[in-house]
């Protein structure tokens, strides 16, 4: 059976000279509302009317009128609406570096990060119980009039509403007790040889690249590397390696034809047995098992 995979059209965020959009997604009765896809901005869903079962990564969420989710970057997505009615939902997107796009920006790469790595353990699904006496529907609301109408410094009223946005679900995370991984103690220069780090390995994943490589690419030694790293991402280099692979491998199992092998190997597995078992460690199931989720 073919894949099929959804493109996105109106807005293309590639397209256009900003870093954010927003619009009302809509549709009648029961079906997909968006299909399989992936890209490296975060997304914000508030449901207006309906019930649906979204997919994050492989795992199984449903949400409905009033509440909202929270996709992301780089997670693989897809919407069903469950309802036989009107199906509405608000959805803002917006790049990442929007938040930390200065040294002196409220959102430092520290307090970005839990949503650049596509973390399934932290909250997806906010209740409307637990949002609906807040700001958030309110910010969301005017994220989307401040880009549908454009009015005169619009961009700097949708840039605020992102950052209390996050704020409240960085807080909202931090009275939950969750581990964001935020670490007082890197410092901003470390932060950036980190950065560039998972910048290289975004890029190169598919190369054979080692701990040593990436320490003296920081100038650092490899036992201190290896600390740090272990200490910002609780996992080690390898695991962090291996982990940005299987992602590259989801993508490809949802949006293309490409068998297991072809892709084991694209993404850096020197072997098709090692990518299943990788993938089965990362994900609890084998890759054909995630691709079927995601056959139209």
């Amino acid at each position: 059976m073919e894949l099929s995979y959804y493109v996105e059209k109106e807005p293309s965020l590639e397209e256009l000279p900003l870093s954010f959009s927003s619009h009302i997604q809509t549709a009648v009765g029961v079906k997909t509302m968006a299909p399989a896809h992936i890209h490296d901005y975060i997304e914000i869903l508030l449901a207006i009317h309906g019930q649906y079962k979204i997919f994050l990564n492989g795992k199984e969420y449903y949400f409905q009128s009033g509440d909202m989710v929270l996709v992301n970057s780089n997670e693989i997505h897809n919407v069903f609406a469950l309802s036989e009615g009107i199906n509405q939902y608000y959805v803002v997107k917006f790049k990442p570096d929007m938040l930390y796009t200065t040294s002196q920006s409220l959102f430092e790469i520290k307090y970005v990060m839990p949503f650049i790595l596509n973390e399934s353990r932290h909250q997806k699904v906010f209740k409307k119980d637990e949002i609906e006496n807040t700001v958030i529907p309110g910010i969301i609301e005017s994220v989307y009039r401040e880009y549908r109408d454009k009015k005169y410094g619009y961009e700097l009223a949708i840039r605020a509403g992102i950052y209390n946005l996050f704020l409240f679900i960085l807080r909202s995370w931090d009275a939950q007790k969750l581990d964001l991984n935020i670490h007082q103690d890197i410092n901003g220069e470390m932060v950036k040889r980190l950065n560039s780090v998972f910048d290289y390995i975004n890029l190169h994943c598919s190369e054979d690249i080692s701990a040593e490589d990436m320490a003296q690419r920081c100038h650092l030694s490899y036992s201190y590397f290896s600390r740090i790293f272990n200490r910002v991402m609780h996992r080690s280099f390898k695991d962090y390696l291996n982990y940005v692979r299987i992602s590259k491998a989801e993508k490809l199992l949802s949006t293309s034809d490409l068998n297991v092998t072809e892709i084991a190997l694209s993404v850096g597995f020197s072997t098709s047995s090692y990518f299943i078992r990788q993938f089965r460690v990362y994900k609890g199931i084998s890759p054909r098992q995630f691709r079927k989720k995601y056959l139209f």
